[in-house]
């Protein structure tokens, strides 16, 4: 059998039928799979992909493999594996996978190294961790490596930073600056997702609370915009003025952290930054205040002023639920150590959603390999998005209008006023 480190094969037989499930709503994903298995454009390329190991992933997974790629796959967060996805994977489609879930630190990136020693040509990340390790650690590796494609807003921040410091090596796709991934799974499938995280994890009622949204990009606003749905009362906190203009226009009320963590009930951290919450907030917050966050690292909640500041902490009171007593005697609750609750405790993004983001990660994946790039962050090629956006519209049997050649003559000219 194929290397790989998953918690038991015994769990294949459900996480296959979980595959297929999911592959039954990504019509467009499927498309390319059956292309790639004809035409073979990956064959003999060695690729690793470090991301959410989910059903959703596994088609990707399953898609690569069919065009040929010799792919390890490990995870990108140590909550988000679905272990009975990653058996069924080794199990029943012979792919490499190293992901547990709740593996420890050193685990995770023993993993790492295990998507690193395979030697890849072609690597795929969902937060950078796989692309700077390997700048970090294995340096020399960069010169085999053509490319990488980037699925996160945290990742590709790492990644611009990285470039602006002159330490990128190889280039990359923003996949995440694709429109057929923000405009959709940012937040059409976080907002959901996260949605669906935060209540299994506390049975929370929705509406009337104040729900306080730290950030108002594209995840943000697809959380706002869910919630407000389920009658809540949406409060933004932003530093970026624009983003925060919108929010006010967009109904919501918007304020500094420090006024909003007086009376919000839940606080949900979407910013990809550090310490969005810590020690003067959680001073401030109201007994029974819940924590979570649905940005991609565990950064965004300072944990450890979290830690310093309560007298008692109960953990796991409920499954991903724990308790921290504060001196006074008032009850914090963080959920999910502050990971992604929308794959923690949920099953992250619907698989129609996710149909396009992986379609754009197996479309740049078949550019990256037949186009000698120059180090960068480059943006997805229009064509692959106009591609995937028309197959995802005919697949929900949606008609649109095409230009008349008066209409494309008209938009191509200057000369033609009022």
């Amino acid at each position: 059998m194929i290397k790989h480190d998953v918690k038991d094969l015994n769990l294949a037989p459900q996480g296959k039928k979980r595959i297929e499930w999911a592959d039954g709503d990504m019509p467009v994903l499927k498309a390319i799979r059956e292309r790639f298995e004809k035409e073979k454009p990956l064959v003999g390329k060695k690729m690793s992909a470090c991301l959410h190991v989910t059903a959703e992933t596994a088609n990707l997974a399953r898609t690569l493999k069919a065009g040929g790629a010799d792919l390890v796959l490990v995870a990108s967060n140590p909550l988000s594996t679905q272990d009975d996805v990653a058996a069924s994977l080794v199990k029943d489609y012979d792919i490499a996978v190293f992901a547990v879930n709740g593996e420890n630190n050193e685990t995770y990136y023993d993993h790492i190294k295990s998507a690193i020693e395979h030697n890849p040509i072609v690597t795929m990340d969902d937060g950078a961790d796989l692309v700077s390790t390997i700048h970090s650690d294995y340096p020399d590796k960069t010169a085999q490596i053509i490319g990488s494609m980037e699925e996160t807003t945290t990742g590709i921040i790492r990644l611009r930073a990285m470039h602006k410091d002159g330490a990128l090596k190889i280039p990359v796709f923003a996949v995440n600056d694709a429109e057929t991934k923000y405009l959709f799974d940012n937040r059409y499938g976080t907002g959901q997702s996260t949605v669906d995280g935060i209540i299994r994890a506390t049975d929370f009622l929705i509406a009337g609370k104040r729900v306080v949204v730290a950030g108002y990009g594209w995840c943000g606003k697809g959380f706002a915009m869910r919630m407000k749905g389920m009658g809540a009362n949406i409060i933004v906190t932003e530093v970026n003025p624009i983003r925060a203009l919108e929010a006010t226009m967009d109904g919501y009320l918007v304020m500094p952290m420090s006024e909003a963590a007086k009376i919000g009930d839940l606080f949900v951290t979407i910013t990809g930054d550090i310490h969005v919450l810590r020690k003067e907030h959680f001073e401030e917050m109201k007994d029974g205040a819940i924590i979570a966050n649905s940005g991609h690292f565990n950064v965004e909640i300072n944990i450890e002023d979290l830690n310093n500041l309560a007298k008692l902490k109960n953990p796991e009171v409920r499954n991903f639920v724990d308790e921290y007593v504060m001196a006074d005697g008032r009850r914090l609750y963080l959920l999910a150590d502050g990971r992604l609750i929308n794959l923690a405790a949920a099953e992250g993004h619907p698989a129609s959603v996710m149909d396009m983001s992986f379609a754009t990660q197996a479309l740049t994946t078949e550019y990256m390999v037949n186009n000698n790039l120059p180090v960068d962050v480059h943006e997805v090629p229009e064509e692959i998005e106009n591609w995937i956006a028309t197959a995802k519209l005919a697949s929900m049997d949606i008609n649109i209008d095409e230009l008349t050649e008066e209409q494309k003559k008209y938009l191509a000219s200057w000369e033609m006023g009022t």
